[in-house]
């Protein structure tokens, strides 16, 4: 069994590896709580995975460490293992999902790993790692079911502890469920009342579907911009630890990921990955209760890549209501472009792209993307539109 102890040792072990992340004031992310972000995107790998991998690196027997180790991952715990093993001297295999963004398995390769790439999804990649373990030989390190990885992601509970004292709750992401369960232990063992609230991808409930069957769960399949917690199936040990010391579970769509990235890019010019700001979404759709609480987000990761990010910037734009796109129909009569233009430009919006679309003798349609200020802004423009008899198709 893990305990506060192992957790602590990890931490000593840690100190001279990882970075203490920040813990910043985020008022506008939910009005009524009192939200903390916990910047583990911030780490030295960009990802809190650092701290388990590297604390089960060095704890690994001399035998271990000369058969070298390999791993699976979506893209942070390979970093992790990779900085792991390159600073202990150690061989170092790593399977990725041949999807994994381009900037994490360069940077798994910068780290000293080699990497081996995977068609489908985590698990696949998983698969992959024990054949080539029982293949060769090599020690492997679990991205989340290992209680030394979990007592590694562990400190982080001990150091939101020693930041905010007076931690009422705290929201983190669920993958295969090793942060949770390190930080959960930590809390609950070092301050029972704080609540843990768990947060999945819509796309990937594997551990929210297990807790509520008591059972574990295999998914058939996993779908979701949130690549880091895009897990099937939750792990032995991480199952026991959530049913034990993990509140509650809930999950966020893929828009709703999308529109936290948004916000912290321009509340707090803090880039996250969609598991990195799956926690944040959650507080400001207050999925759990935590009003008039202190409340800490733990944002987990930060390394997505620029073409994903921008993807994901678009997707958050139009669900809040902030960029849309307008397919009006357009008679063929002079001066009806002119006049559509017009109209859209009286109640202020910016018009960042005009397609024109012949579609009969008649006339065609005009398709135009809309910088708005919100939903409500949108509902007023195609009102006008209407008034003036274009009809929006």
């Amino acid at each position: 069994m893990l305990t506060i102890d192992r957790i602590r040792h990890a931490a000593e072990v840690l100190s001279s590896v990882v970075r203490r992340t920040d813990m910043i004031r985020a008022p506008r992310i939910n009005c009524d709580s009192e939200i903390y972000l916990k910047t583990e995107n911030l780490q030295v790998t960009g990802s809190f995975k650092v701290r388990g991998a590297y604390y089960k690196i060095s704890q690994l027997t001399e035998e271990e460490k000369k058969r070298g180790v390999i791993a699976c991952s979506a893209g942070n715990h390979a970093q992790g293992v990779a900085l792991g093993a390159t600073k202990n001297g150690i061989k170092s295999l790593i399977c990725l999902p041949a999807g994994a963004p381009i900037s994490k398995i360069e940077a798994t390769k910068r780290l000293g790993a080699e990497v081996c790439l995977v068609n489908g999804v985590y698990d696949d990649a998983y698969a992959k790692a024990l054949e080539l373990r029982d293949q060769h030989g090599y020690t492997f390190v679990h991205p989340f079911d290992d209680e030394l990885v979990i007592a590694g992601q562990g400190t982080i509970g001990l150091e939101i502890l020693e930041q905010l004292p007076d931690v009422e709750a705290v929201i983190v992401p669920i993958g295969g469920g090793g942060l949770i369960s390190g930080v959960a232990l930590a809390l609950k063992t070092l301050k029972p009342d704080v609540k843990i609230y768990g947060v999945q991808a819509a796309g990937a409930p594997s551990m929210e579907v297990s807790v509520k069957e008591n059972k574990i769960i295999r998914l058939p399949s996993v779908s979701t911009i949130a690549d880091g917690i895009a897990v099937k199936e939750p792990g032995v040990n991480t199952f026991k630890y959530c049913c034990e010391y993990v509140d509650e579970i809930a999950s966020i769509t893929d828009e709703e990921v999308a529109t936290a990235i948004l916000t912290l890019i321009e509340q707090h010019k803090i880039i996250a990955e969609g598991a990195g700001a799956i926690a944040v979404a959650a507080a400001m759709l207050n999925k759990f209760p935590i009003k008039g609480k202190k409340t800490v987000c733990l944002v987990s990761g930060g390394n997505v890549d620029v073409p994903i990010l921008s993807r994901v910037v678009k997707t958050g734009l139009s669900h809040v209501g902030r960029s849309v796109a307008l397919k009006v129909e357009l008679p063929n009569k002079p001066g009806k472009l002119r006049e559509i233009l017009a109209i859209i430009a009286e109640h202020g919006s910016n018009i960042q792209r005009i397609k024109l679309k012949d579609s009969s003798t008649y006339g065609g349609y005009a398709e135009i993307r809309l910088e708005t200020r919100n939903h409500e802004h949108i509902s007023e423009i195609k009102a006008a539109l209407n008034e003036q008899g274009y009809k929006i198709l």
